[in-house]
């Protein structure tokens, strides 16, 4: 299944909204990578096991569940999260990047990938559609998240 949409960061029509710089917005998905737990309340435990400056590597661990993945970042344009096979877990993806039309007008695209192609019964299109609407509102939260750290100052000052 593959799966895409947008989320926008800024309503730029609405002057009672703050507007999240792309500095800001980009602390917060780093932020959701470095410290998974913030944004996801059922991971246990995350380790990162190896890190340079374009990419790492976690272990993430949910009740008995031990998931390892890698994540590399291209600065200021994508997050992109790759969970290699493993055990009963199929190969997977996950791409966060920065849309900027206009000045200001910041979207996140979401991209998902879990290597498989879609089946045609209706119970695996209902499973399909169930998980769309799950990672969609997965992301929304995300961005929740991230305005909620930049109203509050703490995406002003991390490293970027």
């Amino acid at each position: 299944m593959k799966f895409e949409h947008l989320v926008e960061i800024n309503d730029l029509s609405n002057p009672t909204m703050a507007i999240i710089t792309r500095e800001q917005l980009w602390r917060g998905l780093v932020l959701r990578a470095e410290a998974p737990k913030l944004f996801v309340d059922y991971i246990d435990e995350c380790t990162i096991t190896e890190r340079n400056e374009v990419s790492m590597t976690r272990s993430l661990r949910y009740g008995d569940l031990l998931i390892t993945d890698q994540v590399s970042f291209v600065h200021h344009a994508h997050v992109h999260y790759d969970v290699p096979a493993q055990k009963d877990i199929a190969r997977s993806s996950l791409r966060m990047s920065i849309e900027e039309p206009n000045p200001s007008a910041l979207f996140v695209r979401f991209e998902y990938d879990n290597g498989q192609t879609s089946q045609a019964n209706s119970e695996d299109e209902m499973y399909e559609a169930y998980r769309r609407a799950a990672y969609k509102e997965a992301d929304i939260d995300t961005i929740r998240i991230i305005r909620e750290l930049a109203d509050a100052g703490r995406l002003d000052s991390l490293p970027s």
